[in-house]
């Protein structure tokens, strides 16, 4: 095309040369824009059919199980939801992309209180009695309550890119699900492992049922403290040295002595009988009483009762209290039985008086050693926390609030016995203590500890169930390591397992119990018909036919309890593998368990318990353990403090891809943090990856299989590349196998970040820009490129899944799917050790011109590096290991000039020779002129007239793809 001449006179050379320079081109764009496309291509993967198409690839690979713990069906998702099932998915993407075949079934805890109290809210607001809606009806508006929020939670999922078989998911309350439960109940109930028992278990008063181990959370709470006196009323010292002497126990809990029934006392621990000689105003004891405590606590002991003045009477081992009685302090209103002193192994001199009251309704140690002793359990406290009708002087006070009470009658009795002058038997002193104490992490509300009749899986004895545990948890695989220490610890030390609930909404422990004997009936006939049942028309099944139906023609339901108690929910999670693993593709044991670190307590031994007690081995063979999200200042979310952060918000505003950048760029091992500044953070960090893959795919415009050059020709920094990208594919493999992700994402950012754009596409862009299309060194940039490309979008492709597909299609079109490729297998020929050596070296260098390029730079000598030249002195040795080096393209400067300096000694290596250091690098500005195309400072530059502003290499590159119109008017 031809130009007019006053057209030509306005073009200046850099407007003529402008379009020769091979600029990258992508339709990748800048921004992201996450909020908006994420969602089409949720949208563009269903019609398409990519799970399908994954289907139908995986098919005869090795399977890969990761079996998902269920989340409960109430409310919206948190931002602990999203670090879960994230950190789920990027493993299972990952091992897909590594070859395996994933099935990932998600699945929902549908059953439990939580739902139950949304329901009952329900009916607050319209004002019905629930008490007078019928269990199936209850149940039914449970079963619907939750159905909705497994649908809300899933479509939440689909959101943060999860890829999931979500028509096939599965939820504890469908009725294949419950008939598994129950038929996993029964397992325990005829191998003897499933028992009913009386003894002290968690109970929520508020919730009015027992409560798991896994359910109670610590909180601070402030308990009344009392010092008690108990008379001695049998004394079989030698030397009558208890002779009306009171025993004083310490207690933190004093609305549980109304149920007291003994004492207990170190045999190590040396105790004194202490005669009281002076005392302040407010003391409780009188001068001249006689009572007994641990030498060790004496001090302490008379500061909290108020005694100023003392003196020992009688020092004796603890083993010389046994067969002591002594009388309640509330002897003479309603508490006319014996106190009986017993040894007690657990009884420290930590605190009080080294002697503790027992009450076996209410502690565990108290339960175990009065049943000991053959002492009865006593009732006293009913289901709300009330005590019963028949407790003497408390009859409907709650426990929570018979402190004052309870210490107002034990003064009473004091005062009574100090002027009948007999020996003390009350309250000694009264205080405050703020401790950590069981609460229910449902109601957060206080728990007590309350002996009822429920149904427990004994863990020792027959079956030996703990044993079997420990022994299974030695060959699981745990990440991190030291998780092994705490599960361990937890599952030799907890109790029986009470799996039973006082509520309407869950599966019901489906046994009969024979009212002649007691004993549960263990009937293999009996507990098939159960599971038939539920599994074709659900637990409610139970609650709807004749006890006939499961009992048989030839039992009398007549004769028989049926017992409406439902499973603990921690039970129902525990027994997911029994109906979600060993299905095709499903293997059992599940490879990798992944889940909080409270699951330690929860699922993980609930799963444990289950598996080992039913089938005799672990249901997982690898626990994986990520830790809980606090905010920027690393306190827990809580509305009231206003530092939630919600997924939903996170994806409306940032995007998924963010949110799952944050997850992988976290030691998710610990404690996590997230807030607006954070995610900010992220977004920057995104930012940078994404302008990665947009410089990538714009610099491989038109590359074709063709271009590329093969490894042995290739030039050194792109074998150094290829290096790099063999340690990262190592990282990723790595983690693939052994599930320890943490750090590998920040390598693959700060790979990106320092060694392709501060560093290889910076020393590339001339090569790129401005060399003609065939150099081999330009071809075999592309060609690393091309290989950047596969490696950096695959391996993003489990974290970043929108932005990994966007990243792939953009190059290779809508037809394909990142999400379809495998990770690519690296040549072992690429990883070289001694090249990498050799290029730390070199960059080190680097770092140093770069310095002296900065400094002349602020100091007005030079613009832009292209207008500086380099004399860089080398001792030999120096210049021996950096030969074939081209210092002008390392640093991006215009020209370098070497000077060897046969007498100095290395500054950049460890030589082995004598004499001086050489001189740093010397900066000035470059000779020549500036080429009005590539901007290096050449003396050739302009000398050629036909190509004006050009050096030689521009002037060779235009000359070969310059139009002719552009030629003849040059």
């Amino acid at each position: 095309m031809s130009k007019s001449s006053s057209d030509t006179e306005k073009t200046s050379p850099a407007d003529l040369y402008r379009d020769t320079v091979f600029l990258p081109r992508t339709s990748f764009p800048m921004r992201g824009s996450l909020p908006v496309r994420e969602p089409e291509w949720l949208k563009k993967w269903e019609e398409n059919g990519l799970d399908d198409q994954i289907k139908i690839q995986s098919e005869g690979r090795q399977p890969f199980t990761l079996h998902d713990g269920p989340p409960y069906a109430n409310g919206h998702l948190h931002i602990g939801h999203a670090l879960n099932k994230i950190g789920k998915d990027v493993i299972n993407r990952a091992r897909r992309m590594s070859g395996y075949a994933v099935r990932y079934i998600p699945g929902w805890d549908c059953h439990g209180l939580p739902i139950e109290w949304k329901v009952e809210e329900e009916y607050s607001k319209s004002k019905r009695n629930k008490e007078s809606v019928p269990v199936l009806e209850f149940r039914a508006e449970c079963r619907a309550y939750a159905a909705k929020w497994l649908n809300v939670q899933m479509e939440e999922f689909k959101r943060l890119g999860v890829q999931a078989e979500w028509t096939n998911r599965y939820a504890t309350m469908d009725f294949s699900s419950e008939a598994a439960i129950v038929q996993e109940i029964g397992r325990f109930l005829l191998n003897g492992g499933l028992y009913r028992g009386l003894r002290p278990v968690m109970w929520s008063p508020v919730e009015k049922t027992a409560l798991a181990e896994a359910e109670i959370e610590y909180r601070d709470h402030k308990s009344t403290t009392v010092l008690v006196a108990f008379p001695v009323v049998r004394d079989p010292t030698a030397a009558q040295a208890l002779q009306d002497v009171s025993v004083v126990i310490w207690t933190t809990t004093p609305w549980t002595l109304p149920a007291n029934r003994a004492l207990a006392y170190g045999p190590e621990i040396t105790y004194v009988v202490l005669r009281i000689d002076e005392t302040a105003p407010d003391a409780l004891l009188a001068p001249g009483s006689r009572v007994l405590v641990a030498e060790s606590l004496i001090g302490a002991f008379c500061r909290d009762a108020h005694i100023t003045a003392h003196h020992v009477v009688y020092t004796l081992p603890g083993s010389a209290l046994e067969g002591v009685v002594c009388a309640h302090p509330l002897r003479g209103s309603g508490y006319e039985y014996d106190v009986p002193m017993l040894p007690g192994d657990f009884v420290t001199t930590d605190a009080g008086t080294g002697l503790v009251h027992m009450a076996p309704s209410h502690g565990e140690d108290d339960f175990r050693l009065c049943r000991s002793y053959g002492i009865e359990v006593p009732e006293i406290v009913q289901d709300d926390g009330l005590y019963a009708p028949w407790v003497p002087g408390f009859a409907g006070v709650h426990v929570f609030k018979a402190a004052d009470v309870v210490c107002a009658a034990l003064t009473d009795s004091m005062q009574q016995r100090i002027a009948q002058k007999q020996s003390p038997a009350g309250l000694v002193a009264r205080g405050e203590l703020v401790h950590s104490y069981p609460h229910s992490w449902r109601s957060r509300a206080p728990v007590i500890y309350r002996a009822t009749p429920q149904w427990f899986i004994r863990m020792d004895g027959e079956g030996d169930l703990r044993e079997k545990a420990l022994n299974a948890l030695d060959g699981v695989n745990f990440v991190p390591a030291q998780a092994r220490n705490r599960l361990t610890s937890m599952v030799r030390n907890r109790p029986d397992w009470c799996i039973s609930r006082q509520r309407a909404w869950g599966v019901p422990i489906a046994v009969f119990v024979e009212k002649r004997s007691g004993e549960v009936l263990r009937d293999p006939a009996v507990m098939q018909r159960i599971v038939e049942a539920f599994r074709e028309e659900g637990a409610d099944v139970w609650y709807s036919a004749p006890a006939s139906r499961f009992l048989g023609a030839d039992r009398n339901p007549d004769d028989y309890e049926q017992v409406f108690d439902i499973v603990d929910v921690w039970f129902e999670s525990g027994s997911t593998h029994a109906f979600v693993l060993g299905q095709p593709g499903l293997t059992f044991p599940a490879d990798v368990y992944l889940e909080g670190s409270d699951q330690h307590r929860g699922w993980f031994q609930s799963s444990l318990l289950e598996s080992v007690g039913t089938r005799g081995v672990s249901p997982f063979r690898t626990l994986v353990t990520n830790g809980f999200v606090l905010d920027e200042q690393g306190r827990k979310m809580s509305k009231s403090l206003g530092n939630v952060i919600a997924p939903q918000e996170v994806n409306d505003s940032l995007g998924a891809d963010i949110l799952r950048l944050w997850v992988m760029n976290s030691d998710t091992h610990e404690d996590l943090r997230i807030g607006k500044e954070i995610l900010k953070q992220q977004g920057e960090l995104y930012r940078r990856l994404r302008n990665t893959l947009r410089w990538v795919l714009g610099a491989l415009e038109g590359f074709e299989a063709d271009e590329a050059v093969p490894y042995n020709e290739l030039p050194e920094l792109e074998r150094w590349v290829l290096h790099r990208l063999t340690d990262l594919g190592g990282l990723v493999n790595s983690a693939v196998e052994t599930h320890q992700w943490v750090g590998v994402y920040p390598a693959l950012h700060g790979f990106c970040t320092t060694d392709l754009s501060a560093f290889y596409f910076d020393i590339r862009k001339d090569t790129l820009y401005c060399d003609a299309p065939d150099t081999l060194t330009r071809r075999a940039t592309r060609t690393v490129l091309d290989i950047l490309h596969r490696c950096l979008t695959t391996w993003l492709a489990p974290v970043l899944v929108f932005t990994a597909e966007e990243a792939w299609t953009a190059r290779f079109g809508e037809s394909s799917s990142v999400h379809l490729q495998a990770f690519p297998e690296l040549p072992a020929e690429w990883n070289n050790p001694e090249l990498d050596e050799r290029w730390v070296k070199l960059r080190g260098v680097r770092r140093i011109i770069t310095t002296e390029i900065e400094d002349a730079r602020r100091n007005g000598t030079i613009g832009s590096s292209l207008q500086a030249q380099v004399e860089l002195t080398l001792s030999e040795e120096e210049a021996s290991l950096f030969a074939g080096v081209d210092w002008s393209e390392l640093c991006i400067v215009s020209h370098v000039d070497i000077m060897i300096d046969p007498q100095s000694s290395s500054v950049y290596i460890e030589g082995s020779e004598g004499g001086l250091l050489h001189g740093a690098p010397v900066v000035r500005a470059a000779e020549g002129e500036k080429c009005v195309r590539c901007w290096k400072v050449l003396p050739e530059t302009g000398s050629r007239p036909d190509y004006p502003g050009l050096c030689l290499r521009c002037v060779s590159v235009v000359g070969a793809t310059l139009a002719p119109d552009m030629q003849e008017e040059a």
